[in-house]
């Protein structure tokens, strides 16, 4: 079963509020892993728990990467939202660097979906319920 995405808004970028966010906007509990660069490596971070209709931020402060990575799972409806950028995870918590030889060092495989922010200092990622006969995201 796929979930969609269906919205990436820009936030007024201001330095009080300056983050991404992660928006739940499903019926179920969800949990969320990132993926971004941090100087030379890859990064992959999870898992944030969210509750049905919250929001969460995942990078306090001004975004410093034009792309963000984000693979979430339906806790309840057994969905995901998934992407081809492939990074590392694990089931329990994780920080784990680099994105090469998961599977070889232990890690899961896991395919990640693209979030370009046009370099907005905020962005909003919005997970929604999948539409009728919809598949994907937007």
């Amino acid at each position: 079963m796929a979930l969609t995405l269906t919205a990436l808004s820009v936030l007024g970028a201001t330095p009080a509020h300056a983050e991404l966010r992660l928006c739940n906007k499903t019926e179920s509990q969800v949990g969320v892993a990132i993926g971004y660069r941090e100087e030379a490596d890859w990064v992959t971070e999870g898992w944030w728990n969210l509750p049905a209709n919250s929001c969460e931020t995942l990078v306090a402060g001004s975004l410093v990467s034009r792309f963000y990575y984000i693979y979430a799972v339906d806790y309840d409806q057994f969905g995901e939202w998934g992407g081809r950028a492939f990074m590392c995870t694990r089931e329990k918590e994780f920080t784990i660097r680099g994105i090469e030889d998961c599977v070889a060092r232990g890690f899961e495989r896991t395919g990640f979906f693209e979030i370009d922010t046009g370099e907005q200092a905020s962005w909003t990622v919005q997970l929604t319920e999948p539409v009728q006969g919809g598949t994907g995201g937007q």
